[in-house]
Formats: structure tokens, C-alpha cells, sequence
């Protein structure tokens, strides 16, 4: 419970730490930059240590609703954090930071085991890793999208001040959520490559819909850097199709397992 309320607090430091730096950056003096990251680090090291008592056990690595949620939330704020480091990203965590504390919330109050068992190949292990990531990383993309379509809107009504002022360049923004998605479709695809070799029979496994819909993410993903290099798209377009492609995404692993996991075996 200590380490459940210190992980908790020091998201929500390191979020608020962003936030009073990005609507403060002209009104007023702004909190230092390093002090949120150092929340957030500690955060993460925290949530880790939990991540690590409730996912490994002693039969194998459990990937329930909850604690799988918890997990993709942890590297979520690790890549972010990371990231921050070199790239002017940190203000993601505005909102990443207190959904992955109420994510720590969520497994702590509610149990939901789906064991990968420890006998499993170290390929299907790869595979889960890697898909980890590639959801991690599209959801970065997606809030990157979400403030850039704040940002867009702003400066197309001729509103550039207040905290839109404090943001990167447009310029800067768009590029930084192109090489999010470049990123992230290589990765996808070597889940869906990996998803094909290791797993038995994914139309077998109660698997069809989150293939398909895993498919259908990459052809959009797929489509919008095609787009991107070949017709330059941008602004609104590019925003529209990486949301577009999250929320695909996000159905195909989140809507899976919250109806195979909570729903039917209800």
C-alpha cells in the first residue's frame, strides 16, 4: 500500500510539475524542468517494483485486464520519460502521468489473471514484449496527436498565445509524431509477423477479432506514412489517421481482453 500511494503521488507530482511549467511559461516564474522528470523517474521505479510482486508468479507471468493495463502504462511513462530526455516531449505526461497512476488504482483494486504460462517459447514471450511496445508507443503518438490538433487549432484562429506559446513549433510537433508512428509500425509489424510464427492458430485462440483488427490498424498506420512521404500529409489529416488507427488498435488488445476476460467469464 506505501509503495501503491508514493508511485501514485509522484505521477501526479511529475504531472502537475508539466502542466504548471506549460500554462505558467509566460504568466509566471515555471517549475524546473528536471523536477518533474525526477518524479516521474522515481515513479516509474516505483510502479516497477509493483508491476514486478503482481505480474510475475510462480506459474508464469500474468497478463490479466488489469495488470496488463498497468503494464503498457509503466513503459508508456518509461518511453516518455526517456524520450524527454533528448526531445521536448515531457508535456505528454500532463495526461499520461495521472493515467498511469489511476492505472496502479485500478490493478490494486481489481484481480484479473491471465497467466502466459512460464513454459511458454521464448518467441510468443517476444511477441507480447514487442506488442507491448508498439501499443506504448502509438499511444504516445496519439496524445502527441491530440495536443498538436490543439495546437493547430490555435494558431489557425489566430490565437498563438497562452500555453500554445510554450509549445514546440508546429514544425517540430509533427515531426516528433511521425517518427512516434515510424517507430511504432516497425514494431507492429514484427508483433503481427511474430503474432503469425509463434502462435499456434490465432483464428482458433479467440483471436480473430484482435488479428483482424490488429491488420486493419497497420493498414492504417501503413497508409498515413505512405501518405506522409508521398503527398505530405499533415495538419489535420495526419491527426485524423493516427487517431483513427489508436482507436483500432486499442479495440483490437483492450477490447479482446476486456470481453474475453471480464465479460464472458462473467
Amino acid at each position: 500500500m506505501l509503495f501503491e500511494l508514493l508511485a501514485i503521488a509522484a505521477y501526479l507530482g511529475a504531472g502537475l510539475c508539466f502542466a504548471l511549467r506549460l500554462f505558467r511559461g509566460e504568466t509566471g516564474k515555471p517549475l524546473p524542468r528536471p523536477l518533474g522528470l525526477l518524479l516521474g523517474f522515481i515513479g516509474t521505479a516505483l510502479h516497477g517494483t509493483l508491476l514486478y510482486q503482481g505480474i510475475a508468479t510462480d506459474t508464469g507471468i500474468n497478463l490479466g485486464v488489469f495488470s496488463a493495463t498497468s503494464l503498457i502504462a509503466w513503459t508508456i511513462v518509461l518511453l516518455l520519460l526517456i524520450s524527454s530526455l533528448s526531445k521536448p516531449v515531457e508535456n505528454l505526461g500532463i495526461l499520461l502521468l495521472p493515467l498511469a497512476a489511476l492505472s496502479i488504482l485500478l490493478e490494486s483494486r481489481f484481480s484479473s489473471v491471465r497467466l502466459l504460462s512460464e513454459t511458454a517459447s521464448q518467441g510468443l514471450t517476444l511477441h507480447v514484449l514487442v506488442s507491448i511496445l508498439a501499443y506504448s508507443l502509438f499511444t504516445l503518438a496519439s496524445v502527441q496527436a491530440l495536443l498538436l490538433a490543439i495546437q493547430d487549432h490555435h494558431l489557425h484562429h489566430r490565437h498563438p498565445g497562452g500555453f500554445v506559446r510554450a509549445l514546440p513549433p508546429l514544425q517540430t510537433m509533427e515531426s516528433l509524431l511521425f517518427e512516434m508512428i515510424s517507430v511504432g509500425f516497425v514494431l507492429l509489424t514484427l508483433a503481427l509477423i511474430s503474432g503469425f510464427v509463434f502462435l499456434e492458430d490465432m483464428f482458433a485462440q479467440h483471436l480473430a477479432h484482435k488479428s483482424i483488427l490488429s491488420i486493419v490498424a497497420w493498414i492504417v498506420f501503413g497508409t498515413l506514412i505512405w501518405g506522409r512521404f508521398r503527398f505530405g500529409w499533415r495538419g489535420q489529416k495526419a491527426i485524423i489517421w493516427t487517431l483513427s488507427g489508436f482507436v483500432v488498435l486499442m479495440l483490437a488488445y483492450f477490447g479482446s481482453k476486456v470481453v474475453i476476460e471480464l465479460i464472458l467469464t462473467a
